[in-house]
């Protein structure tokens, strides 16, 4: 601040014929803050406020401290006088208060610290991170943290509160500082986020192995600094190792090196004002170790200051020469007040006179006249950076990313690695250089250890109860889905015509698949379809080669030829289902399937009705005689026929089967499938099918009884039991079922069906005409029960 109002008293043309003066308090909080803000309003001599005698203090402004709660304090009594006071620490937390007209903020608000933090987080993957916090701002802290770092998957080990040690209960301190130190020792976060002021009480958590209170020390981690910050230390602690620091990284307001700054402190002779300079006398004991000189006492000379000793000489961690990032807020508002007051003197036309008829001077303007003036400024300071404040009061900057370099000999050195620039668009607002950075000896970059182990591909996290959310299990991912990434937080499902690895990390096409006559589920399908077509069609051969045997005369001739051919039409259209599937196939397929069985069992049904009738004729003076015949036959056949055929045709007109794909029921293939279109109407062929099988069934069971030579009744019993049991088993079956399997399911209830009307029915006839020619006779046909 010295060098600022010193090189702003030598400029010519900025408040020329004016000298700016100041007065610096220390300030413990407080009655000791308002003591030091009262004394501000006092002549220079007397502690008398608003009191006008002797040489008054000419306040305009006050520059604040690093302490947002001093910050407060002050701005208790400056607020009744709206003195701007000028702040070049963390913003204050002014909690329902939301206009604040007295306050200037030399650095952005905690929220753009925080954001920096996050976006380093976020860019080198760190997800587990230790926190310790103290000082002002800390709730807010706590909340920013927890409400932004969950949904960035960034996860908190620990967060401790930090205390001030004072040399009067060390020994208190300490052990706290004991339990604090385990606590993140034996945490496998890495990286750490300390929230102060200083590094003071970090720095005494960090000595803690050097005097022997433990026995491990910290490596390995990286410490990132979450606010303005500086490196300052007690005198005690100037000679502490500050290699634990090395590779720390802290977000600072955007700073620049001012010409002449350290040249200024290298050659400015600080003790030619002293005693006015009480501060001279304290820094220089505590930093150099010696004493000044006290008439009154004996001291041993080679103790006393000379002097002569040199700021440079000093450990970095202790005094550092540069301009630091908090000089150069105090310096930028030094020059803002010296604008302001110049903006007024430039306002003020020299032809215009105040009330008492005096030319202005710029010593009668009042402090709350220069808000006007601060919250319009905008110059270009000594080194061209733009300075001005946003309607917020805030002054518009950006963030540095600086890396802490530490050397054995205690020197420190800061550079800059990055930078958060508000101007930048969003997704290019955070910069960083990582090769220029230099990490801790032993720190691993790749990130942190979490509380878990990481999740490999094909697996996904589930979070631990009663932990941190980060804390979780793996578990594999389910068989329809991959994670092809670490840590996934769930499974994904392939696109559709993919199916998961055998690791389930990636996806692999899938197969086309239908059932085919190629595999050996449709092989076996297409040899049983063909035997029974084959034997359907010798059964047809020797009944047409025997036709004119008794046995087959007497069992309705023309009805076993067509059963015979509606048998041999239902073996091979069971082949239909082989193919692939088409427009034409699907059409075709379960119509033909239900027409040609209807036919069959309506046959059936006719040879029953008929075998009951014939029987009920032979009574004398039965009018049964006139039913009995080919017509009934024929017209139960035709009638049954054009009921299931009538019923297909809606189908075909209401919602016709059509060509379809199954990509759910097999993980790995992609079935090719005839969609019913209506499976109403799907159902309904089968229930009327079902209809005639039990009206067969029903009549032959009752009229199983009747004289063996003349009855086929137990033979279609048999036949429709067989009939009944395959269909009525075939509907949980195909339910049950998925992809090809379905199909595989029809084709056997077909052949199974079939079959048992083909061996029932026929092949009896057949032992008999090939094997018991004997039999087949009309003495051996005519005789009755014993």
């Amino acid at each position: 601040m010295i060098f600022a109002v010193k090189k702003i008293n030598e400029d010519l043309q900025l408040l020329p014929n004016i000298t700016l003066g100041f007065r610096i308090y220390e300030s413990y909080g407080g009655e000791y803050t308002y003591l030091a803000t009262m004394k501000l309003f006092s002549s220079q001599k007397q502690f008398i406020p608003n009191y006008k005698r002797g040489i008054l203090n000419k306040l305009k402004s006050v520059i604040g401290t690093l302490d947002p709660n001093i910050s407060i304090d002050i701005a208790d009594i400056l607020g009744v006088y709206r003195i701007p006071q000028l702040l070049y620490g963390p913003p204050p937390n002014m909690y329902a208060k939301t206009d604040i007209p007295f306050y200037y903020h030399m650095v952005p608000g905690e929220d753009f610290y925080f954001r920096g933090i996050l976006q380093l987080l976020v860019h080198f993957r760190w997800t587990w991170v230790g926190i310790l916090v103290k000082g002002d701002g800390g709730e807010k802290f706590e909340q920013l943290i927890f409400s932004w770092f969950s949904l960035h998957g960034i996860c908190i080990a620990f967060l401790e509160q930090l205390r001030t040690i004072y040399i009067s209960n060390a020994d208190d301190g300490l052990k706290w500082f004991v339990e604090i130190f385990h606590r993140f020792i034996n945490s496998k976060a890495n990286v750490m986020i300390i929230k102060d002021k200083y590094v003071l009480e970090l720095r005494w958590l960090l000595y803690l192995p050097e005097i022997e209170f433990v026995s491990i020390k910290p490596k390995g981690r990286v410490w990132i600094i979450a606010s303005q910050m500086g490196l300052a230390s007690f005198f005690y602690q100037k000679n502490w190792d500050i290699q634990v620091l090395h590779g720390a990284l802290s977000f600072a307001v955007y700073s620049n090196e001012v010409k002449g700054f350290q040249h200024f402190l290298e050659t400015r002779n600080h003790f030619s004002f002293f005693p006015q300079d009480g501060f001279i006398k304290d820094v220089w004991e505590n930093a150099f170790g010696c004493v000044f000189p006290n008439p009154s006492q004996n001291d041993d000379p080679e103790s006393i200051c000379t002097e002569k000793e040199k700021l440079e000489s000093l450990p970095g961690a202790f005094f550092e020469m540069r301009m630091t990032s908090p000089s150069y807020s105090i310096y930028n508002a030094v020059y803002a007040v010296a604008h302001a007051l110049n903006a007024i003197q430039v306002d003020q036309q020299p032809h215009r006179r105040n009330w008492s008829g005096r030319k202005p001077n710029l010593q009668d303007v009042q402090p709350w006249q220069l808000h006007f003036f601060l919250k319009r400024i905008a110059f270009n300071n000594s080194i061209g950076d733009e300075i001005s404040f946003d309607e917020k009061g805030e002054l518009v900057t950006g963030l540095d990313l600086e890396n802490w370099i530490t050397f054995p000999n205690q020197s420190f050195y800061r550079v800059k690695v990055g930078k958060l620039d508000p101007w930048a668009a969003e997704d290019q607002m955070f910069t960083i250089h990582e090769e220029t950075i230099n990490w801790p000896c032993t720190f691993n970059q790749a990130g942190s250890e979490l509380c878990t182990e990481s999740c490999p591909p094909g697996n996904f996290k589930r979070k631990q109860e009663a932990k941190p959310f980060c804390c979780y299990n793996c578990h594999p991912c389910p068989k329809e889905k991959i994670s092809s990434q670490k840590d996934m937080d769930d499974c994904s499902n392939c696109p559709e015509g993919q199916y998961p690895n055998k690791n389930q990390d990636s996806c692999l096409p899938k197969r086309i698949s239908f059932l085919s006559y190629e595999e050996p589920m449709g092989i076996s399908l297409v040899i049983l379809a063909i035997f029974f077509s084959l034997s359907t069609a010798i059964v047809l051969a020797t009944f047409l080669k025997h036709h004119h045997t008794p046995i087959i005369k007497a069992n309705n001739q023309n009805l076993t030829y067509v059963l015979l051919i509606s048998l041999l039409l239902c073996f091979l259209c069971s082949l239909q289902f082989l193919f692939i599937p088409g427009n034409i196939i699907c059409l075709l397929r379960q119509i033909s399937f239900g027409i040609i069985f209807s036919v069959a069992v309506s046959s059936v049904l006719a040879k029953t009705i008929t075998v009951v009738l014939a029987f009920m004729a032979t009574k004398p003076g039965s009018r049964m005689r006139n039913w009995v015949g080919r017509r009934l036959a024929t017209s139960i056949v035709i009638s049954g026929s054009l009921i299931q055929t009538g019923i297909c045709t809606a189908w075909l007109f209401i919602f016709p089967p059509f060509p379809d794909v199954d990509t759910h029921s097999e993980i790995e293939e992609i079935i090719l499938q005839c969609n019913e279109g209506s499976t109403t109407m799907f159902y309904c062929v089968l229930g009327y099918m079902g209809f005639l099988a039990a009206a067969s069934f029903t009549v032959a069971f009752f009229s199983r009884n009747l004289p063996s030579s003349f009855n086929e009744a137990k033979c279609i019993t048999f036949s429709m039991l067989i009939f009944c049991s395959v269909w009525i088993s075939f509907v949980p079956s195909y339910l049950s079922t998925k992809g090809k399997y379905m199909v595989a399911v029809e084709v056997f209830s077909i052949l199974a069906s079939s079959a048992g009307l083909l061996v029932c029915i026929y092949f009896p006839k057949c032992y008999i005409i090939i094997f018991r020619p004997e039999l087949n006779n009309r003495e051996h046909l005519i005789k009755r029960k014993s």
